[in-house]
């Protein structure tokens, strides 16, 4: 019988060498976290006064900038808590049930898209803008939300004519969406900020407002959703939806009936994980948001005053802002080792 090949058929000074790595990869990984806690219960003079590392042995340990964050000294730190948890919570949870029904779209059905179809879509909506915009007096955000829909219904009309040209299918329809995230997100928070400003002169607030900060990251988040997504519905056996078929269950009961199901753990993990990519977000809450909806990431980095940064108040904000990750990351660790989020059906 084979071994496995594992630590224990190397000898002892490599088994020694690979703790050694481990222990300084633990470290470097470490030291960090270790570092924020222990600067968010140092007094100022404690923190510019020279590095200390252990507490009440190098230090007297203080809750006062936990005080002050409590207190509000530090900026409205509840209210800001309380917006990026309602803001990642909706922007989560909907991008985790769009992207799910994308990708299960993109398993279990085949897509025929022209490329000539894109083209003519990128040619409309362009076009119509300028021409709504230069010769039929349109203001620009009333050009846009006329173009874009016509050039939408153009496009998918011109997807059923016989264009010459490439036939994308899902594999490039997949990739598109992972392409998405390639730009970088300084393009896309400078376009977005440009949009909202014009829509909100039509009386429609999205700058520094919930719906405009959940939507923003509801697109920014579906990518990942899919991606993930499309990997856990093509390991669930079809042949139990190929049974429901045969019974004639529509295609939406057998999404939320069978499929939401088997796969719910999958659902959660990618919920979890979308949920950390928004609560960490800073560049687009920067953008778009003034101070109704600010978030934990924006708060933690305006912790500075005349003296500079004051890093006992930025250690103390940043250790209570990350504690609801750390609680997330152990429990996908725990879903991984438990072998939830394989895709198995028992």
């Amino acid at each position: 019988m084979s071994t496995p090949s594992s630590l224990t058929g190397l000898s002892r000074s490599s088994r020694r060498l690979v703790a050694l790595g481990c222990a300084v990869w633990c470290a470097i990984t470490l030291f960090p976290l270790y570092w924020v806690v222990v600067t968010s219960f140092k007094t100022p003079p404690g923190v510019v006064g020279g590095p200390t590392y252990f507490p009440f042995i190098d230090f007297t340990p203080t809750l006062q900038p936990f005080i002050d964050l409590y207190q509000g000294i530090r900026g409205e730190f509840f209210h800001t808590f309380l917006n990026s948890t309602i803001v990642g919570l909706s922007a989560a949870f909907i991008a985790t049930a769009i992207g799910a029904m994308a990708a299960y779209a993109l398993v279990r059905f085949e897509f025929k898209v022209r490329l000539g179809a894109g083209l003519v879509f990128f040619v409309l909506a362009l076009g119509g803008y300028l021409v709504f915009n230069n010769y039929l007096g349109l203001t620009r955000p009333q050009a846009l939300l006329l173009a874009f829909p016509v050039a939408l219904i153009a496009a998918i009309a011109a997807s059923f004519l016989p264009l010459p040209g490439p036939v994308l299918g899902n594999e490039d329809i997949l990739f598109w969406f992972v392409s998405q995230r390639m730009f970088p997100p300084i393009v896309a928070a400078f376009a977005l900020y440009l949009l909202y400003s014009e829509i909100g002169r039509m009386g429609f607030r999205l700058i520094d407002s919930y719906v405009g900060l959940t939507l923003c990251y509801v697109a920014f988040s579906l990518p990942i959703v899919v991606w993930r997504m499309r990997d856990f519905f093509e390991a669930l056996p079809i042949e139990v939806e190929e049974a429901a078929m045969v019974d004639n269950v529509p295609s939406w009961r057998i999404f939320l009936g069978i499929v939401v199901p088997m796969s719910m753990n999958g659902l959660l993990a990618t919920f979890m994980i979308t949920l950390a990519f928004v609560w960490n977000e800073f560049l687009f809450a920067l953008f778009l948001t003034n101070s109704n909806w600010q978030t934990l990431p924006i708060l933690v980095a305006g912790q500075n005053s005349q003296r500079g940064d004051e890093w006992w108040a930025i250690s103390a904000a940043a250790l209570v802002a990350i504690i609801p990750m750390m609680i997330m990351a152990g429990l996908i660790g725990r879903m991984m080792r438990s072998g939830l989020m394989l895709g198995a059906i028992k």
